[in-house]
């Protein structure tokens, strides 16, 4: 297992040699023309900016995006940026004994208990045709595949392990609404919840980067939802087309609106109470991972403007404290 400090403990000044991940790679030029190659680098849990001014080429024949490098130096600023001073950086070599996936982000949740949790919530679907196709689906092979994989590449439960977590707190809330509204199809819905996202499995790839696949560009991860429950409700005796269908439309419309990508936008009360649930887990994690990154304990009030939510967002004195409560338990 990898012991070093974590970038984001590091401070102006201080020497850096470190193993980090790879994320972007780009040769640019300065002003005065001269090409140089500007790196992003990466821990568990965060990244930092690194430039290369010269001979940068034999360096940049043997990375690629997601390559492990060896890099000393110290750390600087640029702009009020971190940014690492380079004195040596290679790339890793298998005597280094260093793998990808000590540099990813990962769920701060119990990844037994997660997947336990799922298990036991697929146990309690009384429909037997559901109960059979998520059986069918969730074998033990996609299982691990699925609980292991990211729910986003950036902007929610963007860490490995991100999609277990997601679904089992959108299938908290449908529970929930299922509790006050008992005319809701709860098995229809927990089932669509399970099945919202699975099609990530594949739109992403998550082995060293998180990005999206081939597949993932040219189809996306509804649609791979959808064939999925298609292909294997066909291949059930006697499952129903009208609760087949019903569970695609839970999934086709899960999104909200065609302008956020959804097929078709929500038209049963168990795919409004889906789409509603999906963005109250998306949207608290993405806004509480934006304040988070920016509770550091200083005056600033308000994290910088966050594009996708088209705002700032404010830093309470009680997050800032319990932000770092759980950043000192992580790093101890």
């Amino acid at each position: 297992m990898l012991t070093q400090k974590a970038l984001s403990k590091i401070s102006k000044g201080e020497i850096i040699d470190h193993f980090l991940i790879l994320k972007k790679c780009d040769v640019k030029t300065t002003k005065a023309n001269k090409p140089y190659l500007n790196l992003e680098l990466a821990d568990q849990y965060s990244s930092v900016q690194a430039n290369l001014w010269d001979d940068f080429e034999g360096f940049l024949s043997t990375v690629n995006i997601g390559s492990i490098v060896k890099i000393s130096g110290l750390m600087d600023e640029y702009q009020g940026q971190p940014q690492v001073k380079v004195s040596n950086i290679r790339c890793s070599t298998e005597e280094d004994n260093v793998s990808a996936e000590e540099f990813l982000p990962k769920s701060k949740r119990d990844i037994t208990i997660m997947k336990r949790e799922f298990k036991n919530r697929v146990e309690k679907i009384s429909n037997p045709f559901l109960k059979k196709l998520l059986s069918v689906i969730f074998n033990s092979t996609t299982f691990e595949t699925y609980a292991k994989a990211p729910a986003g590449k950036s902007w929610h439960h963007s860490y490995l392990y991100g999609l277990l977590e997601h679904t089992l707190e959108i299938i908290k809330i449908c529970d929930l609404m299922c509790d006050i509204h008992p005319e809701v199809n709860r098995d229809l819905l927990v089932s669509g919840a399970m099945m919202h996202d699975f099609g990530k499995i594949e739109e992403l790839t998550f082995d060293s980067v998180f990005d999206y696949s081939d597949k993932g560009k040219l189809i996306g991860h509804i649609v791979i939802s959808a064939i999925e429950i298609n292909e294997k409700a066909g291949k059930i005796s006697g499952f129903p087309e009208d609760l087949k269908n019903q569970l695609i439309h839970l999934v086709l419309s899960h999104q909200g609106k065609l302008e956020y990508a959804s097929p078709v936008v929500p038209k049963t009360l168990e795919s409004i109470i889906l789409y509603q649930a999906d963005e109250l887990s998306a949207k608290t994690n993405a806004y509480k991972s934006a304040i988070q990154n920016e509770a550091n304990g200083g005056n600033n009030k308000w994290t910088k403007y966050q594009p996708l939510a088209q705002t700032a967002f404010y830093i309470s004195d009680d997050f800032v404290k319990l932000s770092n409560e759980t950043k000192q338990t992580l790093f101890d």
